[in-house]
């Protein structure tokens, strides 16, 4: 095992002590972009190397690409997570569904279950929700089909509803993809629209379980694989199902007080092996998601070295384990190999689990290069993620952004940012 840098606590600031308000800028409201481009690939591309700043285009992102390099998606695919019920009276009642039941494994299982879910969520008009089940009726291949929503508690963040439809045969994916809205983000000031349905998704978009789209993602196209293949630029997949905790405004005065959203992973063992064999080549991660999830896998590899009779349901990260794990003599290759030994003694060939990794300055990069993502909203903590990677010049890169009209959040433009090179 190699020698790396002391681990955070040895620093002399915790990303804990970072206050929010040093990672803000001027968004006015014309930047954002309310819809998206009439062609994925010509939204504009930011391009930050080594403190330089130039731009281009998504279809010419293979130029910005050296050979051999790997790139990694997010395949989760937003599910029409937003269900409008109307009351006998006539007011209307919306649920908007965050995440599963603790006692489901997974979104996946979740998502597949059949007749009746349990499902965490949001409820608009809570108040006038007095008691009783709600019921909608959803058009479903030409007949009707009858869809009740109990409340069972209530929660400080959520309520945990139990939904239920007069059809076994039929999964609860299924009954939102008839009878629900596709969540778009707050910040764009309108409701889903037809063209919605596929311009909120990636082309390559296979697992249900987001509220919310990996949007670096949707800017590639089946002519930009194209080139990637042409130059043997290659691509693998992860899955994190983006909550609507991505969305979760950073109201403490310091991020110790802001506790992070924890979110579904899934990743093959195949992908982990791919990623070992191109640990000395360039790896990048197209979106936060995708980022954070890579990511975690070196953190849950260091677990597995650190604990190796770790219990699949033990072994997930949480807030600050990144910054305060010992892992001074442990490298990336050492971590994931560890995690592959642990999988095989586990007989898993996928390991789903849940990360709660927060990447602010003070975090080092483990396993990618590169991240390609979007612009994002002043005071998150995706643009903590930013900052983490470019320093001070994430600055720079918003501003450049900004006066050279860039398009800003989730149909926005974006930008290739390669990990500052330490001075």
């Amino acid at each position: 095992m190699q020698d790396v840098e002391k681990p955070f606590y040895f620093c002399e600031m915790h990303p804990k002590d970072l206050s929010i308000h040093d990672f803000s800028y001027d968004l006015p409201e014309e930047k954002i972009a309310a819809y998206p481009l009439s062609k994925r690939d010509e939204s504009k591309l930011l391009v930050y190397r080594n403190g330089d700043i130039t731009e281009s285009h998504y279809y010419d992102l293979d130029t910005f690409l050296p050979e051999s390099s790997l790139l990694i998606f997010n395949n989760t695919k937003v599910v029409e997570a937003r269900i409008i019920f109307k009351k006998p009276t006539g007011g209307a009642i919306e649920l908007f569904c965050l995440e599963p039941d603790d006692t489901y494994h997974d979104v996946t299982t979740a998502m597949l279950q059949k007749g009746t879910v349990k499902w965490k969520c949001l409820v608009g008009g809570a108040k006038k929700w007095k008691e009783g089940a709600l019921e909608k009726i959803i058009a479903f291949d030409g007949r009707e089909l009858t869809l009740s929503a109990a409340k069972l508690v209530q929660h400080s963040d959520y309520f945990l509803i139990e939904f239920s439809w007069n059809d076994s045969a039929i999964s609860f994916a299924e009954v939102l993809h008839h009878g629900g809205i596709l969540p778009l983000p707050p910040y764009m000031h309108r409701t889903a629209e037809e063209s919605d349905n596929e311009r909120y998704q990636t082309i390559y978009a296979k697992h249900d379980g987001s509220v919310a789209a990996p949007t670096a993602g949707l800017h590639f196209t089946e002519s930009l694989f194209e080139k990637f293949e042409k130059k043997n630029i290659q691509r693998d997949f992860v899955t994190l199902h983006v909550g609507a905790g991505t969305f979760k405004p950073v109201k403490a005065d310091t991020m110790k007080g802001h506790e992070m959203h924890a979110e579904f992973i899934d990743v093959r063992d195949e992908l982990i092996r791919n990623l070992l064999s191109h640990l000395d080549k360039n790896i990048v991660a197209v979106g936060t998601t995708s980022l954070r999830t890579i990511e975690s896998l070196y953190w849950l590899g260091l677990k597995t070295i650190l604990h190796p009779d770790t219990s699949p349901e033990d072994l997930h990260i949480t807030q600050w384990e990144p910054y305060e794990l010992p892992h001074e003599n442990v490298t990336v290759a050492d971590a994931l190999t560890s995690l592959l030994s642990w999988m095989k003694k586990n007989e898993a060939e996928r390991l789903i689990t849940k990360t709660q990794i927060i990447i602010a300055p003070g975090y080092e990069l483990k396993v990618a290069k590169v991240l390609i993502t979007n612009f994002h909203q002043p005071q998150s903590t995706l643009l903590l993620l930013v900052a983490a990677i470019a320093g001070d010049d994430w600055k720079n890169i918003y501003k450049y952004a900004l006066e050279n009209d860039f398009r800003f959040l989730s149909y926005g433009d974006g930008c290739l940012i390669s990990v500052k090179p330490k001075a």
